[in-house]
């Protein structure tokens, strides 16, 4: 995967244009010399890197899918190309299985305890930098998986060791 050039932007914060798209003028510049299905930076790390909230964040990818220049795929991020026709490349590890696999380690490792509460949703979303989404569909495969269980009202809880999936 071909390296983005990154330069040090400076966004006019007090001028009359939107920093959205100010930042989405920066990201068209990165992405008009990547091949179709090259993904783009996602939510979080234009976030990170421009100092944005993530709403701001979304807006200036917006911007680039109402052009037409990237398109996205929920769960996986956005990508470079009109459409979903185009081949992509994946992303190493979708991040909702980074964010499973963080916690199941956790888990293994003693550190989240049986029958004891995993961090909060809100909690998952501003330690990881990612949408509730997200969020959600790796504690669904926790689920899944028999790591946790949820409780009505209460929130997750480390499952009991004998319903822990064999290594």
């Amino acid at each position: 995967m071909p390296a983005l050039a990154y330069v040090a932007h400076v966004l006019d914060y007090e001028g009359d244009t939107h920093v959205y798209l100010q930042i989405a003028d920066i990201l068209r510049r990165r992405v008009s010399g990547l091949s179709a299905g090259h993904p783009v930076p996602s939510e979080a790390e234009i976030q990170q890197e421009f100092g944005v909230a993530r709403t701001t964040a979304r807006r200036a990818v917006r911007v680039l899918r109402e052009e037409g220049l990237v398109y996205t795929v929920q769960g996986e991020g956005a990508f470079v190309g009109p459409s979903t026709e185009a081949p992509r490349q994946r992303r190493k590890t979708p991040l909702y299985q980074q964010i499973a696999t963080d916690i199941s380690n956790q888990i293994q490792s003693g550190k989240l305890l049986p029958r004891r509460p995993i961090p909060g949703e809100t909690a998952l979303v501003k330690q990881h930098g990612v949408a509730r989404e997200t969020v959600r569909r790796a504690m669904a495969l926790l689920r899944e998986q028999g790591w946790i269980y949820t409780v009505a009202q209460r929130g997750s809880y480390v499952s009991p060791r004998e319903s822990w999936p064999e290594s």
